[in-house]
């Protein structure tokens, strides 16, 4: 039985910050003038909020208490107001752990989208995942463990630049590079899928070195698992 405590304070605190979120900030909010989907937006989201501060202080050490109540809060309320607002909660924290980093966080709808430049993390012609990027992607599999209503679909991209047949393998072989890395830390594999599609793809002129190098890239696409949310 939790004890009157910092821990009890910071539940508290967290549901109140849901309700609120979740009755003032959820995308769906104003949808159509129905007042009625946004109160019980609010109450889903409050009661998913209640039920994960609960289960996270039961099943965190009593150290980690009140963080455990802060985690389990906030991805069950989200779950409990919907994928929209769940992918809102994901985004803010994909854009701050990877900030600084080289990498582009995406939205589109309920659709998120991390851009990898393959001069971050690959060396020329290489599959082998540089040394400095592990970092970067030990905290995509923290963000990927903790939010894991998505499938995870790694794209690797090329230039035009050589043989097609050779850009189409060095695409494939770097998504599974970074499929393979996430999977061994820890992340589920029946989540992911992966696909080289070599310089089809292309999001800049191939004709620069600049647009070259936008398009020598690694794509991550998050995207809402089906029949998991209504």
């Amino acid at each position: 039985m939790l004890k009157l405590s910092t821990s009890r304070t910071l539940i508290a605190t967290s549901i109140f910050a849901l309700l609120a979120g979740c009755a003032s900030n959820n995308p769906y909010d104003g949808q159509q003038g129905q007042q009625g989907s946004s109160n019980k937006t609010a109450i889903y989201g409050g009661l998913g909020a209640l039920g994960g501060a609960v289960i996270g202080a039961a099943t965190s050490s009593k150290k980690d208490r009140g963080k455990g109540a802060l985690i389990g809060a906030a991805v069950a309320g989200a779950a409990g107001a919907g994928y929209g607002y769940y992918a809102d909660k994901q985004e803010a924290e994909l854009r701050r752990s990877m900030q600084g980093t080289g990498i582009d966080v995406q939205r589109d709808g309920d659709n998120l989208t991390l851009v990898m430049p393959g001069n971050v993390t690959f060396a020329t012609d290489s599959a082998t995942i540089s040394s400095n990027f592990y970092g970067t992607l030990n905290n995509l599999v923290q963000s990927f463990n903790q939010y894991d209503q998505n499938t995870i679909e790694i794209l690797g991209h090329t230039d035009s630049t050589g043989p097609y047949q050779h850009n189409m393998t060095l695409s494939q072989r770097r998504a599974q590079s970074v499929a393979d890395y996430l999977r061994n830390q820890g992340v589920n594999g029946m989540r992911m899928s992966v696909r080289g599609v070599g310089p089809d793809q292309p999001i800049a002129d191939n004709n620069s070195a600049q647009g070259r190098q936008q398009n020598r890239r690694v794509e991550i696409n998050l995207r809402p698992i089906p029949g998991a949310y209504q």
